[in-house]
């Protein structure tokens, strides 16, 4: 599977987000930026992303997702 539909499942599905994908083919890194993360703790933004993508996990076109998530603030006060 390609970085850019990844990428594009992320951000087509988990509203107003934004995805920064990289990987092999098969393993890959996420960088989710979503205000849909706000309030919400590490594990429950992982499993909002997982959860867009369960479909292409069981099958697996994606063999493994490391992932970070930051909400829009939080990724600009990182990026600062």
């Amino acid at each position: 599977m390609e970085c850019s539909a990844i990428k594009e499942f992320i951000e087509s599905r988990l509203a107003d987000s934004e995805a920064h994908v990289d990987g092999d083919g098969r393993h890959f890194e996420a960088v989710v930026i979503s205000d849909q993360f706000a309030g919400k703790t590490l594990i429950q933004q992982h499993q909002l992303v997982y959860g867009v993508i369960k479909e292409e996990m069981a099958d697996d076109s994606i063999h493994a997702l490391s992932l970070k998530t930051y909400t829009v603030d939080a990724w600009r006060q990182a990026n600062q």
